[in-house]
């Protein structure tokens, strides 16, 4: 039998196990105090047993902290100084951050299918609230934990704690995040993991090794908080397009000097060993329109799951992942011992239009002669040994954007559906493992036509009395992006929690607004959706593109939906005109085993169908995983099933509202 080997540790911290340099050139051996360096594994992270689970604790301190603080000393001149406790070095800047125990990315939880996650959330920030959503997994029987302000509960606010419990009841690559404001995207996030017993996997054939330190986080980055440049864009003639990427919370933008030498913060490196296979897990948690493009140097990707769904491996030469997405590939390590570089790109408004934002990462082949063993303790001192290769060599010729796109089979293209093209595969045209449900059956009982784009609208929020929309100039012209022209409007209060606060005229949908003229004049209001409970939904989501040649991907709450159906047939289109082409038969879905995933993105001028069994009863939200545009509103929520057919409120479960005196005779 196969055993897999975790080693519990940051991967950008690895590389500083060996001694180190100090000023009066003598060498001293690395003390754990100073750095955060192979750590003992959380007693979670461990090879899974069948029938076996664990009461899983952790806390997290989300704070306000800083890039390159005074606990990075000299970095990146004493290149080790940049693997201190509480240094993020990220790509150099300095820039104001939400981190949560001061690492970006913030801790990692692997666990087991069917441990208990018990995350005490204490705020230490100076001014907001936060809450933490666990984007993947999808909270049956605990929806008080799904983390969303105002849908599942109350916000958290500075000086207090919450603590999350639920059970890790979806497998596969997930991540955690804020879901308040721009939290996550200042560096309020980290992995979530969730392995099964080799008995249960059925991927188990296909990769010999599957390692904590072969886990990459993509984000695209700015010098600036997120906050700053979203108020930026939103009042001023400030744009919105990412400067830069970083990988795994690491990236070189910032040129520094040292010994008459041009010098960088280190990058993300990711070792293997000759003639294995191995799982790598993608994780996105971008916030801007920026799809990442990724490839390896000499090598291939075999994608063999999707947003913690597995599906039919299929072999790649490139992948594009979108904000919120996951996924798994087998790399196998066939190339002669070397350096590879593994290159990151953004498309859309990352693209040569704008900052080409890109950034790099190694591939390293470990050259000693450590004997690989299959346990942790054994496998640790492999990995030691491995380091003693020093982290400023690279590959030859540091990647920039231009070079960065890799020729051949590119999955999850950019705007392409299933139209044929025999270099894009896109995600319906993925088979999942697990085969038809009732989710697929050939009709569903509700559908929806989920229609957006950005719109010139009288938004108040962001022109008023004096410099209407038409009042300005083109470049501080607001558009507003809407789901069907309405814009959500969060409650005062947790609409779970406290539905009991629920009035008959709470609620609106396009159905509610009709004497509004929404196409015209600004809508907002608490949009949702009611879904009888065990219903078969169907999403038909389309982006219209009149506006811009954007992307947005579409995240749901409570569910993994199956993606059936996806083509782009314009530049533009409307949503008459799919309805129209729904009606005369010509949209083709996959109704057999079409991919689960949770997050999806939808062509430019096109469409995107899912589709999923309404069996989890509560408030869901979906929305785009843009930061930008979910901020602004482009969000609904669904309502599955009555009142009465949800989970109970947890006793002394926190509430919260708007409080007005009470007149007195």
């Amino acid at each position: 039998m196969k055993n897999f080997a975790i080693v519990f540790v940051s991967l950008h911290l690895l590389w500083t196990v060996t001694a180190f340099k100090l000023n009066d050139g003598q060498t001293s051996a690395t003390k754990k105090s100073d750095y955060v360096l192979l750590d003992e594994p959380h007693p979670c992270t461990r090879k899974c047993i069948q029938g076996e689970s664990m009461v899983c604790h952790y806390n997290f301190e989300v704070e306000n902290y800083y890039t390159m603080s005074k606990a990075c000393h000299d970095c990146p001149s004493n290149r080790t100084d940049c693997f201190k406790k509480d240094c993020i070095a990220a790509d150099g800047h300095d820039r104001a951050l939400v981190s949560v125990n001061r690492q970006i990315p913030g801790p990692s939880i692997e666990v087991c299918l069917g441990d208990q996650i018990i995350v005490k959330v204490e705020n230490h920030l100076m001014t907001e609230s936060t809450t933490i959503h666990w984007h993947g997994q999808h909270q049956e029987a605990t929806p008080y934990m799904d983390g969303v302000p105002y849908v599942t509960q109350c916000p958290i606010p500075p000086k207090t704690s919450f603590t999350y419990n639920f059970n890790a009841t979806y497998a596969g690559t997930h991540f955690w995040h804020s879901h308040i404001g721009m939290q996550r995207v200042d560096g309020c996030y980290g992995p979530l993991v969730v392995r099964v017993p080799e008995e249960s996997n059925a991927l188990a054939p296909v990769y010999d090794y599957d390692l904590p330190i072969h886990t990459m986080m993509l984000i695209d980055w700015e010098g600036i908080s997120a906050v700053e440049k979203f108020l930026y864009h939103s009042h001023s003639i400030g744009n919105n397009k990412p400067a830069t990427l970083l990988i795994n919370g690491m990236g070189s933008q910032k040129e520094f000097v040292h010994e008459n030498k041009t010098i960088y913060t280190p990058l993300a490196r990711f070792p293997v060993d000759q003639g294995y296979r191995y799982r790598f897990r993608v994780i996105n948690a971008g916030y801007l329109n920026c799809p990442i493009e990724m490839s390896v140097d000499n090598h291939t990707m075999e994608v063999i799951s999707s947003d913690g769904a597995d599906v039919k491996p299929v072999k790649a030469d490139s992948l594009v992942t979108y904000a919120g997405e996951r996924f798994d590939f087998v790399l196998t390590a066939d190339q002669p011992k070397s350096l590879y570089w593994i290159r990151f790109r953004g498309l859309m408004d990352c693209d040569e239009r704008y900052n080409m934002a890109h950034e790099a990462a190694v591939l390293e082949y470990y050259t000693g002669s450590a004997k690989r063993e299959d346990d942790i303790t054994t496998n640790s001192r492999f990995l030691k040994d491995f380091v003693e290769l020093k982290d400023d060599i690279l590959p030859p010729s540091k990647p920039n954007w231009n070079d960065s796109h890799k020729p051949g089979i590119q999955i999850n293209s950019l705007n392409e559906g299933t139209e044929g093209k025999k270099t894009h595969i896109s995600m319906p045209e993925l088979s999942a493992l697990q085969k038809w449900d009732r989710s697929l059956e050939f009709k569903p009982d509700v559908q929806l036509f989920l229609g957006y784009d950005f719109y010139k609208l009288e938004n108040y929020h962001f022109h008023r009395p004096g410099y209407e929309f038409y009042n300005v100039t083109p470049a501080n012209q607001m558009l507003t992006p809407q789901i069907n022209h309405i814009s959500m409007e969060m409650p005062s209060f947790s609409l779970l929690s406290q539905r009991d606060e629920i009035v008959d005229d709470t609620f609106c949908n396009e159905t509610t607004v009709q004497d509004k003229d929404c196409v015209n004049n600004y809508c907002e209001c608490p949009y949702v959706y009611q879904i009888p409970l065990d219903a078969v939904v169907e999403l038909v989501i389309i982006d219209e593109g009149f506006a811009y040649n954007a992307n947005h991907p579409l995240h749901l709450h409570g569910y993994a939906f199956r993606v059936v159906a996806m083509e782009k047939i314009g530049e533009n289109v409307t949503v008459a005109q799919v309805k129209e082409r729904d009606a005369q038969g010509l949209i083709k879905r996959n109704l057999l085993d079409a991919p689960y995933k949770d997050t999806v993105t939808v062509p430019d001028g096109g469409y995107t169908i899912v589709r999923f069994h309404a069996t989890n009863p509560g408030f869901w939200i979906f929305h785009c995983h843009l930061e930008m545009h979910v901020e602004v509103g482009m969000a609904l929520v669904f309502k599955v099933g009555d009142n009465k057919q949800m989970l109970k409120v947890p006793e002394g479960f926190p509430r919260c509202g708007n409080y007005a005196p009470i007149a007195s005779n």
